[in-house]
């Protein structure tokens, strides 16, 4: 057992929270015990996250979208509320870490999927390496725009939404997990021959065509899984505390 403030501190060290401007709390977002001895982690606080937790007796939920985003409403009811009742009533702990761990050198879903994906990272195009959001880097085998798909296919267990916008070997790749298909321009911007992330507007398609780049819409869902695993199984690694990731399956 170890007490909640260790846990986020530990947390909030290594995954340098205080670096970011996020559009959510980072760290602790509903206060439930103050020791902790089993972790659950999932991609989203969803109201099957918490009943897993319930179910399993966890003391915490560790999770890479929390609740309090920028802009939401404020008042809690309906599913909010059922949401705030389970964490309060059966003493949980919330914490969530959003852009943090999707940036994180090594437990990060960046870097995470690049590594699932057979990429060799070699920057990052809005900040250094680790700290910056869009990363790029090069496959570890030629490819072109259908076996790139493909690839991610095989890797994510998901079809791509795959728009060709870019004709030939694909040299270059860059990649953001979740929803981050407005940073495709400064992929193209940078010579990436294509870019993967989550998610996928009715204006990406028409920008990928005309910049001249491949763009990959792998799911939100499906490119930020290994983050929150990787995190919680490093806290079981630290601490000795018992962890458990349940992937609840979302097609988004």
């Amino acid at each position: 057992m170890i007490s909640r403030q260790t846990l986020q501190e530990a947390i909030d060290t290594e995954l340098r929270v205080d670096a970011f401007k996020d559009y959510t709390i980072n760290g602790l977002q509903v206060e439930g015990r103050e020791s902790i001895g089993r972790v659950m982690t999932g991609v989203t606080a969803c109201q099957a996250l918490l009943d897993e937790a319930v179910a399993w007796q966890a003391d915490a939920v560790l999770v890479h979208h929390g609740y309090f985003w920028k802009n939401e409403p404020v008042s809690v009811t309906g599913m909010k509320r059922r949401r705030f009742a389970t964490l309060l009533h059966h003493d949980l702990n919330l914490l969530a870490y959003h852009l943090p761990l999707d940036a994180h050198i090594s437990l990060g879903n960046n870097a995470l999927l690049g590594r699932r994906l057979g990429f060799s990272a070699e920057r990052c195009l809005d900040g250094e390496l680790g700290q910056g959001l869009l990363w790029m880097g090069q496959p570890d085998t030629s490819l072109d725009s259908q076996a790139l798909a493909a690839r991610v296919e095989r890797a994510l267990g998901r079809v791509p939404t795959l728009i060709e916008g870019h004709a030939g070997v694909v040299h270059s790749v860059a990649w953001c997990t979740g929803g981050a298909q407005d940073m495709l321009p400064m992929a193209a911007e940078a010579g990436a021959d294509a870019f993967i992330s989550g998610e996928i507007s009715e204006r990406t398609t028409h920008m990928a065509r005309e910049m001249g780049i491949t763009y990959l819409a792998a799911g939100h869902h499906a490119t930020e899984r290994d983050g929150i695993e990787a995190l919680g199984e490093w806290l079981k690694a630290r601490f000795g505390i018992e962890h458990r990731f349940v992937d609840i399956d979302n097609p988004a």
